[in-house]
């Protein structure tokens, strides 16, 4: 699908998911159940979907996806997504909120080890799964299906024990991603800071912030980012900024000017030239194009 043809139409949540923090469902029936999901959206929760059959296009943080059996992505929190169709695709889709782990696990942050599961860049969340893992991973869609049928007794457990057994499959067979993203760090400051900045980034736009945050001197916060990243620390800030501007751009219900103000610039003007120096478009130029 060409960015001319991107659908115009509002974000929306997926609150209906959150009964009991998690949902299962053959990926036919859930698209027959909720034919409205034909436009972006967000989700408050983790979503994934393993393809077993199906063509066309799948469309998340504005990085493109062809469809195919063996498929399988992960999306995170706050992650906008869109797809378009050839034909009756069919899979497993899986919704589970961020709490769903948290009295299970006793470290915290245990979900952010796995790479598809931390990364605000979509590339690194939609893997193709060859043939040996795909037979394992569909058996444990299965069985997830089965937990769901029978009996209420450690339900939750069994269905949070085979979530882990399908991350670790994922991971330690983990394929290279369907385009190229960037590697998602294992050192402990740098995921720090990139979970502050997803968290503050509308407020807080100075490197130098975000090391005092850290109990770090802002050239060791660049001399890190350089070292995992490749990038020093305020691309990151920018990049972030921007990738929320444009979620928010698609949403014809609020204005550029609401935008701006939504992402706590102290003006219309200074926003559409930091947009445009970060993009090389104008927020309406931008908007126009999608």
């Amino acid at each position: 699908m060409s960015r001319s043809t991107f659908p115009r139409l509002d974000i929306g949540p997926l609150s209906e998911y959150r009964a009991e923090d998690f949902m299962i469902s053959r990926f036919s029936e859930y698209l027959k159940e909720h034919q409205n999901l034909v436009f972006p959206h967000r989700h408050s929760f983790y979503h994934l979907v393993l393809f077993t059959s199906g063509a066309g296009e799948h469309i998340i943080d504005f990085n493109h996806f062809q469809v195919a059996a063996g498929q399988i992505y992960f999306m995170v929190p706050g992650q906008v997504h869109d797809w378009r169709f050839e034909g009756e695709p069919e899979g497993y889709v899986v919704n589970f909120s961020e709490s769903f782990f948290q009295s299970f696990l006793l470290q915290p942050d245990y979900l952010d080890f796995f790479n598809f599961l931390n990364s605000s860049d979509s590339r690194n969340n939609v893997l193709q799964l060859d043939k040996s893992v795909f037979g394992k991973v569909t058996g444990v869609f299965e069985e997830l299906l089965e937990q769901q049928r029978g009996a209420a007794l450690f339900r939750k457990d069994m269905t949070r024990v085979l979530l882990l057994q399908l991350f670790f499959l994922v991971a330690r067979n983990e394929p290279a991603g369907l385009t190229s993203g960037k590697p998602v760090p294992r050192n402990p400051v740098i995921r720090d800071f990139q979970k502050l900045v997803d968290r503050h980034f509308s407020t807080i736009k100075q490197p130098g912030a975000y090391a005092k945050l850290l109990n770090i001197t802002p050239n060791h916060l660049n001399a890190l980012c350089k070292e995992h990243l490749g990038v020093q620390a305020g691309e990151i800030i920018r990049a972030r900024i921007v990738l929320e501007a444009k979620r928010l751009l698609i949403n014809l219900n609020l204005s550029i000017s609401q935008v701006a103000d939504q992402l706590h610039f102290s003006d219309n003007s200074y926003f559409t030239k930091f947009f445009k120096k970060e993009t090389g478009q104008t927020p309406e130029g931008f908007r126009g194009g999608i």
